[in-house]
């Protein structure tokens, strides 16, 4: 069912603080595109961690980080929201699908449509802000938090632990792949972690949204 007898992909325990945590992290977004728009080096803060365009990691390490990196690949990542949204579905949650595919989508759709518009590049003409690949792992990793919340039926500040810890491991596994791998500057995986934050929440409200209408609709005689 997705009628309104179906459980809320944004819980309503975590709407409170989700919105200022967007709006917040499109901001931060905002305001990196602008101090590194049309650049094609790394800036101070890029610095503080390591020389970006250094591929210095090395094996076992080197293996880690590509086979992180391969969870942000077409091929992985595809498998991965597969995976998620069978598991979905045999659930009986296509709710909760649905937001698995549009959460991640419109995330990494989103970084794709800054790089061009920021003009960032890294090794080159190769457009760098934000990274989507830790846009997409930290999406993917939101998504399933938010959806173990609202399984789970965890209050306030079980679901925000919760939901902060999954976007902060996911977000920083694949922003070190990216930056130990030369793909990325550090300031562009920032940028990426925040895309996801902004948009996942504004997705999962609309899928909510859209579900309760064709609720609506279905129940009018």
């Amino acid at each position: 069912m997705t009628g309104r007898a179906a459980p809320a992909v944004l819980p309503p325990s975590l709407r409170a603080w989700l919105g200022p945590v967007a709006a917040l992290a499109a901001l931060v977004v905002v305001v990196l595109g602008v101090l590194y728009a049309g650049h094609s080096r790394p800036g101070r803060v890029d610095r503080w961690f390591v020389d970006p365009t250094a591929d210095s990691v090395r094996p076992p390490w080197r293996s880690v980080a590509l086979a992180t990196d391969f969870l942000g690949e077409p091929a992985g990542a595809a498998t991965l929201v597969v995976a998620v949204a069978t598991g979905c579905l045999l659930l009986r949650r296509p709710r909760a699908a649905a937001l698995v595919v549009a959460g991640t989508g419109s995330t990494v759709g989103s970084a794709t449509l800054l790089k061009p518009l920021v003009g960032r590049t890294i090794h080159g003409d190769n457009l760098s802000f934000p990274s989507g690949h830790t846009a997409f792992l930290t999406a993917l990793a939101l998504v399933v938090a938010l959806l173990a919340t609202g399984r789970l039926g965890l209050g306030r500040t079980a679901g925000t632990s919760l939901v902060l810890a999954a976007a902060l491991m996911g977000g920083a596994a694949m922003g070190w792949a990216q930056v130990a791998l030369g793909a990325h500057y550090p300031t562009d995986a920032v940028g990426g972690w925040c895309t996801a934050l902004a948009v996942v929440p504004a997705t999962a409200w609309l899928v909510d949204r859209a579900a309760d209408r064709a609720a609506d609709r279905q129940q009018r005689p």
